[in-house]
């Protein structure tokens, strides 16, 4: 790549919350960035209306049987199956796939030497064992894209000093669209609420983990994995605002903070122009409009999700892609109206309670634990 050549970018999940926003973020910096690749699952005609304005080299749809639709829609692209092939013409990767299913896309990256832009921390949850030898690799980097880690990757970014000098990893919450309420208050609650975020606009599975605090307790193990802190050094506090987005408190006391309003394109530009930033300044405060920062401690008699994924990350080994893939089967039936609100937490834990440990080697045995754990997942809900 010549020294003033835009960044290729692949997105792989560009037709999801983080793929629409990274394209807006390359659109706002055109001279920097070029997206050269697309990847989706099964929304081809998002896909179809995205490649005909960015023009692609390349375009990945995992559903076979829409391939040839999107071949004759788009002559200019080359069209594949696979989510992986992304990885080949670009510099950096955006990982937006939900769920355990970006697990490839981030190996692939990873071990191919580019820049990971992660925004699925379910593959790096579930497949850390594999995934933390990766890192290693020449050329190799992942930049979080959640906004809580990117948050905590610039606080750590400020210190010049040894890791060890980090004392705690403060990692905000919103709380949700249920917090302070009462499980008494939640019994009957609907899908609509619970997809009723009040800070952030997100996809549905994510908003879900969010209204139940899962998306906070993956968020502490994905914290575990990227800065290699112990559990008792990373705590979780409510934050409704959503403008201090983690913190991290060094062993003198002082705590640096990174605080913005609430804009996905932040981390998502800053994972894409790492180690220097975009010039669009999305999220930028009015100081004179912010009243006020609030802080409180997380109900978590209430919102148990966020201590079973303490107790799965502290487990360690294949607990939290058991935890994970258990996760993603429950959510997907309340989703569908299966099951209620509080049925989540109930079922996770009677999941990790029959959780069967093995050690995860290679990328097979991740995938094996997963599907055991959602096996068994579906006959607890069937209970």
């Amino acid at each position: 790549m010549k020294p003033d050549a835009p960044v290729r970018v692949a997105i792989a999940g560009s037709t999801g919350s983080i793929g629409t926003q990274t394209i807006e973020v390359v659109l706002a910096e055109r001279d920097r960035y070029e997206v050269v690749a697309l990847g989706v699952g099964s929304s081809v005609d998002a896909l179809i209306a995205q490649a005909q304005v960015l023009r692609p080299r390349l375009v990945a749809v995992a559903d076979p049987t829409r391939r040839a639709e999107v071949a004759a829609a788009l002559p200019f692209c080359e069209v594949t199956g696979n989510l992986t092939d992304l990885v080949e013409v670009a510099d950096v990767v955006v990982n937006g796939v939900v769920g355990f299913a970006g697990l490839g896309v981030t190996v692939a990256t990873l071990r191919a030497g580019r820049r990971l832009a992660l925004a699925n921390k379910e593959s790096l949850i579930a497949g850390g064992p594999v995934v933390r030898p990766l890192r290693s690799v020449p050329g190799a980097e992942l930049v979080p894209v959640d906004s809580e880690h990117c948050a905590i990757h610039q606080c750590l970014r400020s210190s010049v000093g040894p890791e060890r000098e980090v004392s705690r990893i403060v990692l905000t919450a919103s709380g949700g669209p249920f917090r302070g309420r009462t499980v008494d208050d939640l019994r009957h609650i609907t899908l609509e609420q619970a997809l009723a975020h009040p800070t952030w606009k997100m996809g549905p599975k994510i908003t879900i983990d969010s209204s139940t605090l899962m998306n906070k307790g993956l968020e502490v193990i994905e914290a575990h994995e990227l800065f290699g802190v112990g559990y008792d050094q990373i705590e979780v506090v409510v934050h409704p605002q959503s403008v201090v987005h983690s913190m991290a408190e060094f062993t003198d006391g002082s705590t640096i903070a990174q605080l913005s309003m609430p804009d996905m394109r932040l981390p998502i530009g800053y994972a894409l122009a790492y180690p220097n930033r975009i010039a669009t300044p999305f999220g930028r405060i009015d100081w004179t409009a912010l009243r006020r920062l609030d802080f409180e401690q997380p109900d978590t008699d209430t919102f148990r999700c966020l201590s079973l994924a303490y107790a799965a990350g502290r487990e360690g080994g294949s607990a939290p892609a058991w935890l994970n893939a258990a996760n993603e089967v429950v959510v997907e039936a309340f989703l569908g109206g299966r099951i209620g609100w509080l049925d989540i937490a109930a079922v996770l834990s009677a999941a990790l309670d029959v959780h069967e440990p093995r050690s995860l080697v290679t990328v097979d045995d991740v995938v094996e634990v997963d599907a055991r754990a959602r096996d068994v997942a579906r006959s607890l809900l069937h209970q």
